[in-house]
């Protein structure tokens, strides 16, 4: 009985899938300051992070190709 009691304590989680920058294409974290918008092309949402924003780093939607700055 101690044993199953053990058992149910154990919870298993699965971890958050982070989006990722389409410029550096390094994972955001959920507190920085990163812009998700949909491509103007065909609409996928394209995540960048602030850095990349910042410095003007141009993007390629990851569907269509289209590229902006």
């Amino acid at each position: 009985m101690a044993a199953l009691a053990q058992q149910r304590r154990i919870s298993i989680q699965t971890p958050a899938k982070l989006p990722v920058c389409v410029s550096c294409h390094r994972p955001i974290m959920p507190w920085e300051k990163a812009v998700v918008f949909p491509c103007p092309k065909c609409g996928h949402p394209i995540w960048r992070c602030a850095k990349c924003r910042k410095m003007g780093v141009p993007y390629k939607c990851p569907n269509c190709g289209f590229e902006g700055p």
